[in-house]
C-alpha cells in the first residue's frame, strides 16, 4: 500500500486535548479537557480532525465512537475563554470557524458509522457533534442543550441545519429560541437519541451498538452513510460558508461581547442594557 494511505498507529499521536485509540475494529476519540467541561477549543479542533481523517484511512476501523473524558460533560461547546480574544482580532474567528468546519467534515465523511457516547451534559457546539455522529447513546441522567441566543452566538454550525431535520421545524425553534434544558428522555422521545440508559449500563450500550455495526459489509454501508448524509451536507453545504464569515464579523460586536464576558465572570448577560441600547438614539 502506498504509505500516503496508510493510517498510524494511534498511539504515535502526540494529541495533548484529546485522547485517540483503536482496538479491533473500534475507534474512540474522547474529548479530553474534563477541567472545562470538555469545550473546545483552535487545538482541540485540529487534533479531533486528524485523528478522525486517520479512522477514515484505516481499513480496520469500522466504527467510530466520539465522547468526553470523565462523567459531568459529554462538550460543553465552544472555549469562551478562548472566544475573548476575538474581541480584538475577529479576523481570527474566521480561521478557528475554519478549523470548526473542518472538524465536523471529517467527521461527517469519515465513511463508517459512528456513535456519539453521551456520558454527560451536551451543550451548544456539543450537540452540533452529537449530530454530526450518526448515532447516539446516552446515559439517562443528562441534558442537551443550545445555548447561542442567550450566550452571544448563532448556532449555525449545525444545529439550525440538522436540529430541524431530526426532531422537526417547531421542536428545534424551541430548542434553539429558548435555550432550555432537554432532558434525555425527552431528547428520545424527540428522536434526538436513539438509546438512553442508567450511567452504569453505557459502555454496554455502546458495545452492544458497535458490534452490530461491525457486523454490516463495509462498502455498501459507507455509501448508505453517503446517502444518508445528503440533506444534511445540502442545508451545511449552502450555509455554513455564510456562517463563518458572518460570525467573524460580528465577532466582536456589542451582544456578543456582553454575554461571553458575562459568561466568564459567571453572570447572567445584562439583556436590558443591550435592549436598551439598541433603541437608543446615541
Amino acid at each position: 500500500m502506498n504509505a500516503s494511505f496508510k493510517a498510524k498507529p494511534a498511539s504515535s499521536f502526540d494529541f495533548r486535548h484529546i485522547l485517540y485509540s483503536k482496538q479491533g475494529a473500534r475507534a474512540t476519540v474522547t474529548l479530553n479537557r474534563p477541567q472545562v467541561f470538555n469545550c473546545f477549543n483552535f487545538a482541540m479542533l485540529k487534533e479531533m480532525s486528524a485523528a478522525f481523517e486517520d479512522a477514515a484511512y484505516d481499513d480496520a476501523v469500522r466504527v467510530l465512537i466520539l465522547t468526553g473524558a470523565g462523567d459531568k460533560a459529554f462538550c460543553t461547546g465552544a472555549d469562551l475563554s478562548e472566544q475573548q480574544q476575538f474581541f480584538a482580532r475577529p479576523q481570527d474567528y474566521w480561521k478557528w470557524m475554519g478549523a470548526f468546519i473542518e472538524a465536523h467534515e471529517r467527521l461527517r465523511n469519515i465513511g463508517k458509522p459512528t456513535i456519539a457516547r453521551l456520558n454527560g451534559i451536551v451543550v451548544g457546539g456539543g450537540n452540533e457533534f452529537n449530530m454530526s455522529c450518526d448515532l447516539a447513546i446516552a446515559c439517562d441522567d443528562i441534558y442537551i442543550r443550545q445555548v447561542g441566543a442567550a450566550h452571544g452566538s448563532v448556532a449555525a454550525g449545525g444545529a439550525t441545519q440538522w436540529l430541524p431535520l431530526i426532531v422537526g421545524d417547531r421542536r428545534a425553534r424551541e430548542i434553539l429560541y429558548l435555550c432550555e434544558e432537554i432532558p434525555a428522555a425527552k431528547a428520545l422521545d424527540w428522536g434526538l437519541l436513539n438509546e438512553v440508559v442508567p450511567r452504569a449500563q453505557l459502555d454496554i450500550a455502546v458495545d452492544r451498538m458497535a458490534t452490530k455495526l461491525e457486523n454490516k459489509l463495509p462498502d455498501v454501508t459507507r455509501y448508505l452513510k453517503q446517502q444518508l448524509n445528503f440533506w444534511r451536507d445540502f442545508s451545511w453545504g449552502l450555509t455554513v460558508g455564510h456562517a463563518r464569515d458572518w460570525l467573524a464579523v460580528h465577532a466582536n460586536s456589542p451582544e456578543t461581547q456582553e454575554a461571553i464576558k458575562a459568561f466568564n465572570e459567571k453572570r447572567k448577560p445584562d439583556y436590558a442594557a443591550v435592549n436598551r441600547k439598541l433603541i437608543s438614539d446615541d
